[in-house]
């Protein structure tokens, strides 16, 4: 086993952190790490926490990390930042605005950059997450970057998932129709403090009604994580819910959806790598340039690409034989 996966292991801070830049760098020794940690996963209840912008996610994470370690679970946070345009980094707006768990061994925060990602996530999170997770993290919580409703990619990497409303934001229920409602375990109305949360509350419960029948009925909770009011009833739904999935088999079920999805992202990146690398970069390129030139469309370039890929791979075996 790589020493930098036995110190992660036993919790050395340090030597997990270090996974977490390898992996999202794509480092070579990417591969390995994940490979020895992956049997160590799996143990702990993954929470993803998404909705639209302004509605308070990050502080609502801080207070929710800070309620868990009351009760001594340990916790992760894995919070997507949007990406410099300029280096490509995170601009780290999330770890600066969780700051108060600096000195907490219990808690490790890391924020990742979305890096042209789409749905909220970058590629990374799934994986950043495992390593929390193999590093005895009893609770991950992954933020979303706070793009609104096209953050449902989310679902795939976590075992519960918050969508946090607020008032005010003009038509609450309109901003998350596209998919959001849909994937939500716990329905949190931030800022409860302000008018309009009450009526945010009902209309959330009156979208729910609208849903098909399920054994699940995703609670509508008020908090105001300044405060830290209803912070506590959320922790304890969240509970709730896990105990839930684990009685009614939904935890094996979205332990092989995250499986499925990371097999799928890992798959995806590896044919773009094999199809337009090494000696098809050429090649690439050129149908690239058709296909901006409008002398090619887009489906006739990648079957072409993935049709020389599939004859070289044939044409390699025959030389194995």
């Amino acid at each position: 086993m790589l020493e930098i996966v036995q110190k992660l292991l036993a919790g050395d801070r340090r030597a997990l952190s270090r996974a977490m830049s390898l992996v999202e760098d794509e480092e070579p020794e990417a591969r390995q790490i994940m490979r020895e940690v992956h049997p160590e996963s799996g143990k702990a209840h993954v929470i993803g926490v998404t909705g639209p912008p302004g509605v308070g996610k990050s502080t609502l994470v801080d207070a929710l990390a800070a309620e868990y370690r009351r009760t001594g679970a340990t916790v992760g946070i894995v919070a997507v930042d949007p990406s410099s345009p300029f280096t490509g980094g995170a601009l780290l707006g999330d770890r600066i605005r969780m700051q108060r768990h600096t000195l907490d061994p219990g808690v490790f925060v890391r924020s990742l950059a979305t890096r042209g990602k789409t749905g909220g996530i970058s590629a990374a999170t799934g994986a950043v997450a495992k390593l929390l997770d193999a590093s005895g993290r009893d609770i991950v919580i992954i933020e979303t970057v706070g793009a609104g409703q096209s953050e449902v990619e989310i679902m795939k990497h976590v075992a519960s998932v918050i969508v946090v409303m607020a008032p005010g934001l003009g038509d609450d229920i309109q901003a998350i129709k596209a998919g959001i409602l849909e994937i939500a375990d716990v329905f949190v109305v931030n800022k409860a403090d302000l008018d309009g949360a009450a009526r945010t509350a009902r209309d959330l419960e009156s979208a729910l009604d609208l849903r098909a029948a399920a054994a699940w009925v995703p609670p509508v909770l008020l908090t105001v994580s300044r405060s830290g009011e209803g912070v506590k009833e959320l922790r304890e739904k969240l509970e709730e819910h896990l105990a839930f999935l684990k009685r009614e088999g939904g935890w094996e079920q979205r332990l092989a959806r995250s499986a499925r999805a990371e097999m799928e992202d890992i798959l995806a990146r590896k044919l773009v790598r094999e199809v337009g690398g090494g000696d098809s970069w050429q090649r690439a390129q050129d149908h690239v340039k058709a296909v901006a030139a409008r002398e090619m469309d887009p489906y006739t370039a990648a079957d072409e690409l993935v049709q020389a890929y599939l004859e070289r791979m044939g044409a390699g075996r025959g030389r194995d034989r």
